[in-house]
Formats: C-alpha cells, sequence, structure tokens
C-alpha cells in the first residue's frame, strides 16, 4: 500500500519545481511560439509540453508502473492499479497573454478513483493540495469550503466551450439566471484553479461543461477533502470523465443544481 501523505509531499515539491519553470517563461513568452491544437482556440506552447515532460519523468521515479493521461498528448497504460491525471498547465491562453491565472493540475486516481490531487497556481505560487489520508491544504494550511449557505450570497465561476456550441443557449440561459441571483460570475480561465478557489472558500461553486479528466481530476478531489460536494450536471457521480460537473459546499449546490438541471434538461 502506497503512503498517499508521502507521495503528496513529493508531487507539492516537483509542481513547485515546475511552477518555477512555467513562471520564468511566462516573463520572456514569445506569442509566436503558440499552436493551434484540434478544435478554435485550443492553443498549445513548447511550455505545456515540456511542462508535461518534466512532469511524467519524475513521476515514473515517485511511482513506477503507474499509467499517465495527459493533455499533451502522454497516454500510458500502467502496470498497477494508479493513473496520473494531469493538465501541465491549465489555462494556456492566459498564459500566453501574459494574463494570470494559470495552474499545474495533477491528480493519483486508482482504479479510476481519485485519491490524491495538487492544483499549483503558477503566478502567486500557491499550492492546493490534498489526499484521502491527509485532508485539503493551501501551502500547508488546513482550507474549508465556504459556509455561505443561501445562492443569493454567493459568488460564482464557469468557463466556456472551445467547441459543442449547440448547448450554448441553454448554458447562457443558466448564466443569466445565476446572474439575477448570486453576488456574480467570474470567468477566470482555469478549470482547476476554479476548483481549487471553491475547495479554500473564495467561490462558493463553480459549474461548466465540456471538460476533460485533466481538467477537473485534481480539483475535484480538493473539492471533496474541503467538505464539498461534486456531481454531474443530473446529481450523478460521473464528472471525471462525463465532461460536466457543479461543485460547491452542500447547501449552494443543491440550489445551483436545481437552476443547472432545470434549463440543461
Amino acid at each position: 500500500m502506497i503512503s498517499l501523505a508521502k507521495l503528496e509531499k513529493q508531487v507539492v515539491e516537483l509542481s513547485e519545481e515546475v511552477g518555477d519553470f512555467i513562471y520564468t517563461e511566462s516573463r520572456t513568452f514569445d506569442r509566436a511560439r503558440i499552436e493551434q491544437k484540434t478544435g478554435f482556440n485550443n492553443l498549445v506552447s513548447y511550455v505545456d509540453k515540456e511542462s508535461e515532460r518534466r512532469i511524467v519523468t519524475a513521476l515514473q521515479k515517485i511511482l513506477p508502473g503507474s499509467g499517465f493521461i495527459g493533455e499533451e498528448g502522454t497516454s500510458i497504460k500502467g502496470t498497477n492499479e494508479y493513473t496520473w491525471v494531469i493538465d501541465p498547465l491549465d489555462g494556456t491562453t492566459n498564459f500566453t497573454h501574459g494574463l494570470p491565472p494559470f495552474a499545474i493540475s495533477i491528480g493519483l486516481a486508482r482504479n479510476e478513483k481519485v485519491e490524491l490531487g495538487i492544483v499549483y497556481e503558477v503566478n502567486l505560487k500557491e499550492c492546493f493540495h490534498g489526499s484521502l489520508d491527509t485532508g485539503a491544504f493551501c501551502n500547508g494550511k488546513a482550507i474549508r469550503v465556504s459556509p455561505i449557505d443561501s445562492l443569493s450570497n454567493g459568488l460564482l465561476a464557469t468557463g466556456f466551450p472551445y467547441y459543442m456550441f449547440d448547448k450554448m443557449d441553454a448554458y447562457l440561459q443558466i448564466i443569466r439566471k445565476f446572474l439575477d441571483d448570486t453576488h456574480g460570475i467570474r470567468r477566470l480561465g482555469s478549470a482547476a484553479v476554479d476548483l481549487a478557489y471553491v475547495a479554500a472558500g473564495r467561490l462558493e461553486g463553480f459549474f461548466e461543461y465540456n471538460l476533460n479528466a485533466w481538467d477537473v481530476a485534481a480539483g475535484t478531489l480538493l473539492v471533496q477533502m474541503a467538505g464539498g460536494k461534486v456531481t454531474d450536471f443530473k446529481n450523478g457521480s460521473n464528472f471525471l470523465f462525463g465532461g460536466e460537473l457543479c461543485a460547491a459546499n452542500s447547501a449552494v449546490h443543491e440550489e445551483m443544481l436545481a437552476v443547472i438541471r432545470n434549463k440543461w434538461d
């Protein structure tokens, strides 16, 4: 049996190291080196690719035999029951424009259940980290979801898809309703950071569709370990690979999901 606490410490150190590389590159990044992946506005840079390479190389030594799912193409079937789910630079569009936030997201799943997660926001050098065995923390200090128990007193975050625009009308109706009923909605540009901020109580809730596992693996674990609730739009558990999620504290989550399901269904 592996020690999640020991792994957590090692991955925190790795995230800080790769985060320093990303931060240094962000100071002198040449936007002419931006590449276009499949899909409009789905950007990638050499920084994303090099960060993933460094992370994968280090994690293979930390936990030999584990599998990998990485945004920038790393796909390795492991010889044990563990799989790392990695976004080496969540918020690439922000990064290429010199706009925070952007972050490293690393989750460790055991048989498709996430047990450890790290979200390292590069600009503020904030490391949100946790595991099933330890809880949820920011730079070593315990964090909890917001105590706000009413959507009307909440601040939410969301994001917009790069494709599947056929669902945009329903999504905009949801956003309009939340704009009427909350303190506001923020679009930060990094799902991993959005989830970390929910875990830390800075946001009451986050919702989005058309997400990938590497966007949310680490952040959803943090929300859960900080006392929050994460589901898909149907109030089910298919949020890691299902492409849609709603995350909040229990009271606000219930109100959010009622709005989402009314418009989305």
